[in-house]
């Protein structure tokens, strides 16, 4: 009877909910044992496990203290924001905490006293884990939204960084996008990075004080607009290239590029209105986990899958250390309902009988099976063979393109040994086998990997020294400034090579004594070095701006010597003295002056 119940408690919740358990306690003749399924984690406030970064250094408000007006009355500028006294300061923890009694608490900037010069802040939400969203992203402003911003994710933990969305009252004036909206997009479009205008324009900071990234719109493309057809989505996931990635993030920045303007242009007369003030930011999601857990816990400062199927890893992206008789690989939402766990076996293990098989390719037929094992049947079902187009290849006709499980089956005993040397460390799933060479090779290796064994960087990547071999985050792009550098390579650690007079990781910025002009120049001139001479002023370091009088690069010819003609305009001591003879000689002709 216990067994009966216990047996119970482990189904039920199938019936309860989609991929909420990893693995049920099953029966059979030849007794017990456990069947995996695809699982994931239940979603969560992912804002009570955010680390916050604001910069640049000195944009929060208070040290020194000063004041600020509001939009509603410009002129009544009796708030103060002092960093000493804890009722009147506004750190950025202030974004994350439960406000009590309905009393708003909020990180706010300095003010705009700086202007015209811009008045820019980045907030940067980081979790040291990849997270998959689940629901909108909402901040919430207080004193009015900004009328510029952007959101950046990141899926390296902040070392790099690519646009989510842009926000502007005006999209063609400050990105030179169209503005769009999340709802107009279609299923092929569905992770397009666009402009909006929809959260920018001024409407009053009372009325309208959040921003969203919508994520239930761009769910709703595919499971409708009461996300009922869920199905779909999770199909569309799996199937549809980069959409999976489009929701994981490891980090988030918003990027405050230009502060409410209370519907008016910048009034300089009273600059202690503009400022940026932030009480709330809500992000919704789950520990991205790969589908091999359904928990996820809080451990030594961060977030932890707590891993099934004989994973491992922060995100389960890995076997376990006995458990790599094949390559890694991700669980599947698919086959509807329960998905395919794609479970680590150790060698001999029976755990491969609960996957699907992977499909046999040759060079002349193709054979879809479908074996379906327990302890005391089997049953098989095949397709009939369809013939495959003939190709042209530089490989010997001999070499065979097969997963690396089947290739292992298809030689004697032997030489199993030697020819199932294709580990491809998960970022291929097949392999070439060249008789005359007598070698096993990865085939269409993924991941910006390349080698035998998926085992090095494709031209343009270079390895991330903190992930393993199996991560598929193992290359990452180098990303080398197209106009400072030579080419799109990098070192081992990241770094291009510049063109002469760039410097930088990425060969975007300039040495000392040159300027950035698409590419770098040589400085012209220097105002510390005062290179420009008979008192010419040095403008950008591109050029001398020379005196009157004066030209040059460096300002060092005189206007006489050149022109012949003084430096006012006025005739050269030449020409006037020629000209006084001229006038005796009249003189004399005419009988005024005896010589």
């Amino acid at each position: 009877m216990l067994y009966l119940l216990a047996l119970l408690l482990h189904r039920l919740p199938l019936a309860m909910g989609q991929y909420d358990i990893c693995k049920s306690w099953v029966t059979t003749d030849d007794g017990p044992s456990w069947e995996f399924y695809a699982c994931q984690p239940k979603a969560m406030r992912m804002k009570d496990y955010v680390t916050v970064r604001v910069d640049p250094a000195g944009i929060t408000c208070g040290d020194p203290p000063e004041r600020f007006c509001t939009h509603e009355n410009p002129y009544l500028c009796s708030d103060e924001c002092d960093a000493s006294n804890p009722d009147l300061a506004h750190p950025p923890k202030l974004m994350f905490d439960s406000e009590d009694e309905g009393l708003a608490t909020y990180w706010q900037s300095v003010t705009w006293r700086r202007y015209p010069e811009p008045l820019l802040a980045n907030i940067t939400l980081s979790w040291n884990k990849s997270i998959e969203l689940t629901d909108d992203i909402v901040i919430t402003f207080e004193y009015g939204r900004p009328t510029i911003m952007m959101l950046e994710k990141s899926l390296d933990n902040g070392r790099t960084w690519h646009p989510y969305q842009y926000y502007a009252d005006d999209c063609m004036e400050a990105f030179s996008m169209p503005a769009r909206r999340v709802r107009d997009l279609s299923t092929t479009s569905a992770n397009r990075v666009l402009c909006t205008e929809e959260y920018s324009r001024w409407v009053g900071s009372k009325k309208e004080k959040t921003v969203r990234f919508e994520v239930r719109d761009r769910f709703a493309i595919f499971a409708g607009p009461d996300l009922k057809n869920m199905d779909n989505l999770y199909t569309r996931l799996e199937s549809a290239k980069g959409l999976k990635d489009f929701f994981t993030v490891t980090d988030l920045r918003m990027r405050l590029l230009r502060p409410a303007l209370g519907g008016t242009y910048v009034q300089r007369e009273n600059l202690y209105k503009y400022f940026y003030a932030v009480s709330n930011i809500e992000v919704t999601g789950r520990c991205k986990c790969n589908l091999h857990a359904n928990l996820c816990t809080f451990k030594e400062g961060s977030l932890q899958c707590e891993c099934e199927h004989n994973t491992t890893g922060q995100d389960c992206g890995k076997c376990k250390k006995n458990f790599r008789s094949r390559s890694w690989r991700a669980g599947s939402y698919l086959p509807l309902p329960n998905g395919s766990p794609n479970a680590c076996a150790a060698a001999g293990s029976a755990f491969g009988t609960f996957e699907r098989p992977q499909r046999v390719i040759t060079a002349k037929t193709t054979t879809a099976k479908t074996t379906t094992t327990t302890p005391t049947s089997t049953t098989t079902t095949s397709t009939t063979s369809t013939p495959l187009p003939a190709t042209t290849t530089t490989q010997p006709e001999a070499s065979i393109i097969r997963p690396a499980s089947e290739l292992a089956a298809s030689v004697p005993v032997k030489e199993r040994q030697k020819k199932t040397d294709c580990e491809c460390y998960g970022h291929s799933n097949r392999c070439s086998y060249i008789d005359f060479l007598n070698v096993v090779t990865c085939v269409s290796c993924k991941h910006n990997t390349r080698g035998q064994h998926c085992q090095h960087c494709r031209l343009g990547f270079y390895r991330n020294s903190s992930a393993e071999l199996d991560d598929e985050n193992v290359c990452i792009e180098c990303n080398c400034n197209q106009i400072g550098s030579l080419h799109d390579r990098c070192n081992e650690t990241g770094y291009c090579e510049c063109k002469e007079g760039a410097t930088g990781p990425k060969c975007d910025d300039c040495l000392p004594n040159y300027y950035w002009r698409q590419g770098c120049f040589p400085n012209v001139c220097d105002e510390e070095l005062l290179l420009c001479q008979n008192g010419g002023t040095c403008y950008q370091n591109q050029r001398c701006v020379c005196p009157v009088g004066f030209k040059g690069v460096l300002c060092q010819q005189s206007r006489c010597e050149v022109d012949k003609k003084d430096c006012d305009g006025a005739p050269s001591a030449r020409a006037s003295l020629g000209t006084v003879l001229l006038g005796v000689l009249v003189l004399q002709l005419c009988g005024f002056v005896d010589l």
